[in-house]
């Protein structure tokens, strides 16, 4: 293993990634609009939403000074080499691929791989990679991180996946590096909802993952 990769310092130090995963690329500005006035620093747009490559370098001309712009979803390493190329912050996967790491790795793009158990994630962490996802993190609770600490006690994780905002504080408190987060905080939005409400649940996210989980 070399030198280990950090993550991007905006989603460091917010400890929020945001994942917004829109039927259409198209939807992403005007939630993004609010979501990065609101204090997001870190957003994860996902390869399922149709037009995430295309869209990718004017979002990040739009918002990359203010929020690190990562994709995610990402399951093959000619995904890592489209998303390096057009200069994504990081990279998220949902599974445990060595292929799609060590492609990260050779680009030197910061990439967070998923997996849930102690074999998926070890077997990740082991490389060199910043954080892993446990995913999806609604099946396990945040006393699992203290678990995976036994064997791993360095690991950085990043829940995902049935993350919400009583539970965002629980797993910053266990000492998640960051939290992932999508409907919770989205809500409708990506369905035309109400920016205000959007803008108001944002920055309760926001507080709460800047805390740390603090009481």
């Amino acid at each position: 293993m070399g030198q280990r990769q950090r993550l991007p310092e905006r989603t460091a130090a917010n400890r929020l990634v945001v994942v917004v995963r829109a039927a259409r690329a198209e939807d992403y500005p005007p939630v993004l609009d609010t979501m990065v006035e609101a204090g997001v620093r870190s957003v994860e747009l996902t390869l399922t939403t149709p037009g995430t490559f295309e869209a990718l370098p004017g979002l990040l001309e739009r918002y990359g000074d203010t929020a690190d712009i990562g994709v995610g979803t990402v399951t093959r390493p000619d995904e890592v080499d489209a998303a390096a190329d057009r200069r994504a912050h990081y990279l998220v996967t949902p599974v445990s691929d060595p292929a799609v790491v060590d492609r990260a790795l050779e680009r030197g793009i910061p990439i967070v791989p998923g997996g849930l158990t102690p074999t998926e994630l070890g077997s990740t962490w082991v490389r060199g990679v910043p954080a892993v996802k446990v995913f999806p993190a609604g099946q396990v609770g945040p006393g699992y991180l203290k678990d995976l600490r036994g064997p791993f006690p360095d690991l950085q994780a990043i829940p995902s996946g049935g993350v919400d905002l009583e539970s965002a504080r629980a797993w910053l408190a266990a000492g998640a590096a960051a939290i992932s987060v999508g409907g919770p905080l989205l809500g409708d939005a990506l369905r035309g909802g109400d920016r205000a409400a959007l803008a108001e649940r944002t920055r309760r996210f926001v507080e709460v993952c800047v805390e740390g989980g603090a009481a």
